[in-house]
Parts: C-alpha cells; sequence; structure tokens
C-alpha cells in the first residue's frame, strides 16, 4: 500500500464499458512524510476521497479486490481516507 495526495480528478469519456461509474482520481505518492515522488498516479476510488484528502492506496490484483465487481480494469484503488499518521525516524 502507498499513502498519497489527491490532487485532481480525471474524466474520460470513452473508456473500457467496466469503468462505468469509477470516480477516478489523480494522486500524488509520498515519497517522505513532506516529500512526493515525481510524476501522477490515477486511481479508483472507493472510499469516497476528495481533493486534498491524504489517502491508502492498494495497487495490483489487490485493487480489484475492494471493488465490487472483480473485473473492472484498475490496478491502483483508494481504501481509505488517512486521518493522520506518524513516522519514526531510526
Amino acid at each position: 500500500m502507498d499513502i498519497g495526495k489527491i490532487v485532481g480528478n480525471v474524466w474520460a469519456t470513452r473508456k473500457d464499458e467496466k469503468l462505468c461509474g469509477q470516480k477516478l482520481l489523480v494522486v500524488k505518492i509520498l515519497k517522505t512524510k513532506d516529500t512526493y515522488k515525481e510524476g501522477f498516479m490515477v486511481a479508483a476510488d472507493n472510499a469516497g476521497a476528495g481533493n486534498g484528502d491524504l489517502v491508502l492506496i492498494s495497487k495490483g490484483s489487490s485493487a480489484r479486490e475492494s471493488i465490487e465487481k472483480s473485473h473492472v480494469p484498475v490496478d491502483a484503488t483508494i481504501v481509505g481516507v488517512v486521518d493522520s499518521f506518524e513516522v519514526f525516524d531510526e
């Protein structure tokens, strides 16, 4: 799982039929507690997340387990909205 921040939405009028009804969000993935990895990820929302939320992202086959229809072609799903988290320095 990764932790990321919602930074936008994706709209696609032409897409695989199985994606209909899926809310797709743009996510920046945390690298450290205060910095983000380069680039963006698109994830299906299964937790009711919104812009600016910190979220838990499940990837790969586990991402499809969270969606009611297991044959949806996604490889990243938002499975939770993070209230807070702690990182202990070593």
